[in-house]
């Protein structure tokens, strides 16, 4: 083939062969993958296999099937089977391992049996990025993103979902027992094979739905009256971006406003973020090693106690209160509207009435007081205030901490603003990542891991991007001696 670039010839030795180092370039990125993992203590972050037996065959050193998962799931591979395929073709891979190659199953048990240590090499990653100084700001935004599990919606079940299924059963053998009785009334030689056919789908029908009677009394022992046959800890969720239900999980992420790097997470079954603000703004503040901290948070997160545990841990949270009210739609006067006058531990409304303390009740925990005027009957105002006699205005005990938070929102209208796009973009990436499947294991605790090299090669990515190359391994050499 003249006058093209040739190939050597497959057949031709070489007297002195190239060293394996010679393919893999300086700037390639398993190189910072290799010192990362080298400098790290295997036994302390609580891996098996850190201390090799006595006896028996010997196994692979536990740093060698990480430096596995993390360059796969940097290229994004994450099948055992497929990572047991590259170690044995990929140049990158026996660069990294040392020409080792262990089976599928030796890669999938480490990932099922190693999760707290995965786990701890994560959060050690993001400690080496405090040592860094990549934490300058000590702004985070947290938000969630429901994940698919393996269990599929026809193998998760609720008592909503047993109810439709019944009634569909129901209206199937209907439908069969008259399509049934129409094939008695023809002649029997014609239609004995569609007879036969139709009692067996009615049968099968009838197995179905003694199944459903099954399920719904397996339902009444579940906590949340739920039950998942594949993944047992998955759970159906909304799932916002797609205006439908899924079954999977629901992980938790705080996302560091200035390098977009993810200082905490969490992988939950819970369907919604009420719950979750105190929990991951406090895993943030202790990642980040700072006295303070400011979070901004959707209105999914807007829960009072949470907010309260928040302030009161030195934590700034910055979370818009939800609409439940239909009063400014209706054209009616919301409680925004009517001032609180602390000195007096009054309210002022509209129509410059005031509303007075009457009494206390606790809701949910909650310690409420309620206030209203003595003028609403005759205030010229009322159609405009209220349906009822009289307009009565709840005030929580530390109602003074979302008032002072809500003034802190309208100072920073860009909060919000900046919330989205630091975080969500994150979630995006990751699931892009992923594919459509997303997790691939099962059970929380498999899952967590599982989320954790996930997270971990977004932040490797991240930081390799930041710092590069050179600088990124002489930091973790630095940091580590």
């Amino acid at each position: 083939m003249k006058r093209y670039v040739e190939g050597e010839d497959r057949s031709q030795a070489t007297l002195l062969p190239e060293y394996l180092d010679d393919y893999i370039g300086e700037d390639n990125p398993v190189r910072a993958v290799d010192a990362f993992v080298e400098e790290l203590d295997f036994k302390a972050l609580g891996f098996e296999g850190a201390d090799p037996a006595i006896t028996g065959r010997p196994s692979y050193h536990p740093a060698v099937l990480l430096k596995i998962y993390i360059y796969g799931y940097l290229n994004r591979i994450a099948s055992s089977r497929r990572l047991e395929r590259e170690a044995q073709r990929n140049v990158e891979l026996m660069w990294l391992t040392g020409r080792l190659a262990p089976d599928f199953k030796t890669i999938a048990d480490f990932r099922r049996d190693n999760g707290t240590g995965i786990r701890n090499v994560c959060a050690r990653f993001v400690q080496l990025c405090r040592e860094l100084k990549l934490f300058s700001q000590a702004i985070v935004a947290i938000d969630s993103s429901k994940f698919k599990a393996v269990n599929s919606r026809d193998r998760n079940f609720t008592p909503v979902k047993v109810d439709k299924r019944q009634q569909q059963i129901e209206h199937s053998i209907e439908r069969y027992l008259a399509a049934l009785e129409t094939a008695d009334r023809t002649q029997p030689a014609e239609v004995e094979a569609k007879t036969e056919r139709l009692g067996e789908k009615i049968k099968t029908l009838r197995e179905q739905m003694q199944r459903m009677d099954e399920i719904r009394e397996q339902l009444k022992s579940e906590p949340d009256e739920q039950l998942s046959h594949t993944d047992p800890d998955a759970r159906s969720m909304m799932s916002q971006a797609k205006g439908t239900g899924m079954v999977g999980y629901n992980v938790q992420a705080a996302v560091d406003t200035q390098h977009h790097l993810i200082v905490a997470h969490e992988v939950t079954n819970a369907g919604n973020d009420r719950a979750q603000l105190a929990k991951m703004a406090s895993a943030a503040k202790q990642a980040m090693d700072k006295p303070r901290l400011r979070v901004l948070a959707d209105r999914g997160y807007f829960n009072r106690p949470e907010i309260k545990q928040c302030t009161e841990a030195g934590i700034t949270p910055l979370v818009p209160k939800p609409l439940t009210s239909n009063a400014k739609a209706e054209g009616r006067f919301s409680q925004a509207d009517f001032v609180y006058i602390a000195k007096d531990d009054t309210y002022r409304c509209p129509a410059g009435e005031r509303a007075i303390y009457r009494m206390t009740s606790i809701e949910h925990g909650l310690k409420l007081h309620r206030y209203w005027p003595s003028a609403c009957p005759r205030c010229p105002l009322k159609a405009r205030c209220t349906l009822s006699d009289y307009r009565r205005i709840i005030r929580w005990e530390h109602e003074a901490i979302l008032e002072t938070m809500q003034r802190r929102l309208d100072r920073q209208p860009q909060a919000m603003t900046l919330r989205r796009r630091t975080i969500e973009h994150v979630f995006g990436t990751l699931k892009h990542w992923m594919g459509s499947t997303h997790f691939l294991t099962r059970g929380l605790k498999h899952v967590a891991a599982e989320m954790s090299l996930h997270v971990l090669a977004y932040n490797f990515k991240r930081v390799l991007k930041l710092l590069g190359m050179a600088r990124m391994i002489k930091a973790m050499r630095l940091l580590s001696a």
